[in-house]
């Protein structure tokens, strides 16, 4: 601001979408909630909320209600986020498939398909990409009401600011500009994350830590991975990418791992190590209810559940090394909450004790206190995690500010 107090020219459009956004995050928050309570909340002039609420009532994107005044006096005009009317489709980009999903803007999901995607190029994976969208696109015509955005999750490392896919575990990627492309083809605002940072923001939006600031989720699928969130924001850094949890060496004799290093968590903890240790043993004769032919994790977390020896054991050991290397992410963030993701959870009840006894021998007396641990309340297979980056790009205005623009 200038000494006047006026934005200079220039900053007017942030200060506008800044405004707009802090109106709509109360309403979507809060609401049902008076303009007077607006007012105070957001400690903006009472003209700049009427201004602001009208704007947002012409695009339909809130709507008044009635509320009956506590003094029992005449009936109060309240406003709540209109949630109906506008829609948006989450992608999750796996490494052989695909989850398409269509989500109003409390993120339910209101239809969903799942794509096998056996593409081993970035063009390969594009094509399909994009066909499978397209053919989405017509098969919800009659569901959809206004689409406001197109947001994908993916395996790797992702230019949060640019939309360029750097990296990814399982083709080459040369600096695919995938939201520049996605907005050329789809003609919808696009977003692009990565999938486990943007699970951890789903998680406090809807799951588990709406009630915390600060949190780490560790996600275990085909590989391990974190999300780190501070202070309700996803943990970027400059770099744009952080969260590595996977490649934190836990045992210096291990397996070598895909980046090169040797006893990475992921070469313990991922459901593909976990599978191949349970055939080792089976292999070496260890008795179990497990055989050969049935040993994937969905039948390993049953076996350890019914308490199959073998089974618990293995568990036991992921635990283990997975709580070391969670200690050392607690002792460095000092979250609020940790959660657990991926199909091991369904063996909370023997993983859970083994992850604990680590962050109690290995963590800060202080950052352990009143520490829980807890598993995800979202399917961390769902696109929920992409429809997170609309909803953010709804909270902080840069979505709202194009719906109030385009109206």
């Amino acid at each position: 601001m200038t000494p006047g107090g006026h934005a200079p020219i220039g900053n007017v459009d942030l200060v506008k979408q800044l405004n707009s956004a802090a109106v709509y995050r109360l309403i979507d928050m809060s609401g049902p909630i008076s303009r007077i309570q607006i007012a105070e909340q957001s400690q903006l002039a009472p003209a700049s909320i009427t201004k602001i609420t009208r704007q947002l009532l012409e695009r339909g994107l809130i709507r008044e209600v009635d509320q009956q005044a506590s003094t029992g006096g005449r009936r109060a005009i309240s406003i709540v986020a209109e949630t109906r009317a506008f829609q948006a489709i989450g992608v999750r980009l796996g490494r052989h498939d695909t989850t398409i999903t269509l989500y109003d803007l409390t993120g339910k999901s209101l239809y969903e398909e799942f794509i096998p995607l056996p593409e081993s190029t970035q063009q390969g994976l594009e094509a399909a990409l994009f066909s499978a969208i397209t053919r989405f696109l017509e098969q919800i015509q009659r569901k959809s009401r206004e689409l406001i955005a197109i947001s994908v999750i993916l395996p790797g490392l992702v230019d949060p600011y640019s939309g360029v896919v750097r990296y990814m575990p399982h083709i080459n990627v040369s600096a695919w500009p995938l939201v520049e492309n996605l907005q050329k083809r789809f003609h919808l605002p696009a977003f692009v994350g990565h999938d486990i940072r943007s699970l951890a923001l789903a998680e406090h939006y809807f799951g588990a830590t709406q009630d915390c600031a600060d949190s780490i989720l560790v996600r275990l699928h085909r590989g391990t991975g974190a999300g780190i969130l501070v202070n309700g924001q996803i943990f970027l850094g400059s770099n744009g990418n952080v969260g590595e949890i996977g490649h934190i060496q836990v045992d210096p004799l291990g397996e070598r791992c895909h980046c090169g290093n040797f006893g990475c968590l992921e070469t313990i903890a991922a459901n593909g190590a976990i599978e191949k240790r349970v055939r080792h043993l089976l292999l070496q004769g260890y008795p179990s209810r497990l055989t050969l032919d049935n040993c994937q994790i969905g039948a390993i977390c049953k076996a350890a559940n019914r308490g199959d020896t073998l089974a618990c054991e293995v568990i036991e050991q992921v635990g283990h090394h997975l709580g070391k290397a969670v200690a050392i992410a607690i002792n460095l963030f000092n979250p609020q909450k940790v959660v657990l993701a991926g199909e091991i959870t369904e063996a909370h009840k023997v993983l859970l004790p083994a992850v604990q006894r680590c962050i109690d021998n290995q963590v800060l007396v202080g950052f352990r206190q009143n520490l829980p641990v807890v598993i995800s309340a979202l399917d961390h297979g769902s696109a929920i995690g992409a429809f997170a980056l609309v909803k953010r790009a709804m909270l902080n205005g840069v979505l709202l500010q194009r719906l109030l623009e385009n109206s």
